[in-house]
Formats: C-alpha cells, sequence, structure tokens
C-alpha cells in the first residue's frame, strides 16, 4: 500500500498519529527537500542556493528517504536520508567523507549506512517524533542487514564557545570511541578556552543518538556552510536500546 493510502484514505481512531515510511514517489521525496531548505536555510540560515527553496545535493539521488507523516493532516513533517555502502559506490562516498578522513572506519568489517539530513517540523518537535523515525530507520536496518549506522550531528554555533565546549568535554569524558575508529576533520573547528557547563543540553539529534549507544569519533568538523559544528556518530546496530530490537528480530534470524 502506497503511503498515500495510508495517510489519506484510512482515517479513523485506529490510525496511529505518525507513520514513518521509506517514500519513493517524486511528489513525497520533493516534500522532503522543502521541508529540509524550511529549516536548515529558513530556520538555521543555511546557505542554500535554491530558486525552488529545495535543499537537494549529489548524494540524494542514491539515498533512500525517510518520512513521518501526520496521518490527519497527510503532510510530512520529519524526514532523514539513508545512504548505504553499496549506494555510496555511486556516489564516491557518503556524504560524511566530504568533512571527515573516516579510513579508520570504513575499513572495519561490517555493512554500513550513513543517516544524514535529519529535521522536524517545529511544531512537531515534543510529539515523540524523533522516536518514530528511530523506529523507521530500525526497519530500514534490519531489511538491509546493517551492521553500522554513520552519520554527522551538528552542534550550533550560534550557542557560543562555552557551549560547543561544554558539549565536547561531556563527550570526551563520556561518548568517545576508542582510538583506533576515531576520525580526523578536514576543517577543524577553532579552540577557544572557556568555562564548562556542568549540566550542559544536548541537541535533540546528538542525544537521541546517544540514547541509542552511539560513539563520537573525534573532534568536530566546522560547517561554514550550515553554521554548524558536526561530530561524526558511529553506532553498531547490536546496541540500539532495548525497545527497537523487535525491529532487528528478522534480521538476527536471516
Amino acid at each position: 500500500m502506497s503511503m498515500s493510502n495510508i495517510a489519506l484514505e484510512t482515517p479513523g481512531l485506529s490510525q496511529p498519529k505518525f507513520i514513518a515510511e521509506v517514500v519513493t514517489s517524486p511528489e513525497y521525496v520533493k516534500e522532503c527537500f522543502r521541508l529540509r531548505y524550511d529549516i536548515f536555510a529558513g530556520e538555521m540560515g543555511a546557505k542554500i542556493d535554491s530558486s525552488e527553496r529545495l535543499d537537494i545535493d549529489r548524494f540524494d539521488a542514491h539515498c533512500a528517504h525517510l518520512a513521518v507523516f501526520d496521518t490527519q493532516t497527510g503532510k510530512i513533517i520529519a524526514t532523514t536520508r539513508l545512504l548505504t555502502d553499496a549506494d555510496a559506490d555511486h556516489t564516491g562516498g557518503f556524504y560524511s567523507e566530504t568533512e571527515f578522513d573516516l579510513s579508520s572506519i570504513v575499513s572495519m568489517s561490517g555493512r554500513f549506512m550513513e543517516v544524514g539530513r535529519t529535521c522536524i517540523h517545529p511544531d512537531y518537535r515534543k510529539g515523540g517524533v524523533l522516536a518514530i523515525l528511530w523506529q523507521g530507520i530500525a526497519k530500514v536496518v534490519a531489511r538491509r542487514k546493517i551492521d553500522y549506522l554513520i552519520g554527522c550531528a551538528s552542534l550550533p554555533l550560534s550557542s557560543g564557545d562555552q557551549y560547543i565546549n561544554s558539549v565536547m568535554h561531556h563527550i570526551r569524558t563520556r561518548n568517545f570511541s576508542k582510538p583506533e575508529a576515531r576520525v580526523r576533520p578536514l576543517v577543524p573547528l577553532r579552540q577557544v578556552e572557556t568555562t564548562l557547563v556542568d549540566d550542559v543540553i544536548m541537541p535533540p539529534l546528538l542525544k537521541g543518538y546517544l540514547r541509542q549507544g552511539a560513539l563520537i569519533c573525534g573532534e568536530p568538523y566546522w560547517d561554514a556552510e550550515f553554521g554548524v559544528a558536526d561530530v561524526f556518530v558511529l553506532l553498531d546496530c547490536e546496541h540500539i536500546a532495548a525497545r527497537y530490537q523487535k525491529h532487528f528480530m528478522q534480521r538476527k534470524s536471516a
């Protein structure tokens, strides 16, 4: 059944409020690009040159686009893109490789999938939508038999040096990978000494990764185009939180 049938033609009390599906129709994929533009350019001030107000790059044609629908309106209210190692062969590598030297990561044994361009409409950021996205990602992991999720998580530079330093201090002491799984940022973020805040609040997407047991594999990359500092994330799919384990049963028994 297509997403349009699920979202628009079966309203009712038994319908879940949100549904996550990989979309393939040009209409829905374009809606994902438009939501990304609205968030990254309109809200965050990223420099995206698009007369159509769409966020598209050379990787998108080879990615699976996961969307979360509000089933009452049929609108896409969250999205992320998924790029497997097999599909990355057609792009010359992962998007993360435009920011980091990943030689220590891609040499590992196993199947990889990159999660990127994740965003949620501002009206839905407190309604469990991120958890629905994770459930959708887990289904793709099971279907494609993925061993590791990778990607970039962003820290807003607009929050200042004290915030960045406090987050990184928290990560270095609790969530850093082993030295053999470290990456090197191609454009390192400048280091400025500041006082640290003990109870620093993590960005929601980064916090979601860490809750699943993800590791941060080194120092941040300075992304001038998007006005953020990116850290590289590595998640062994065996470590995903117990509430998502049911999505991996078919993977383990395959």
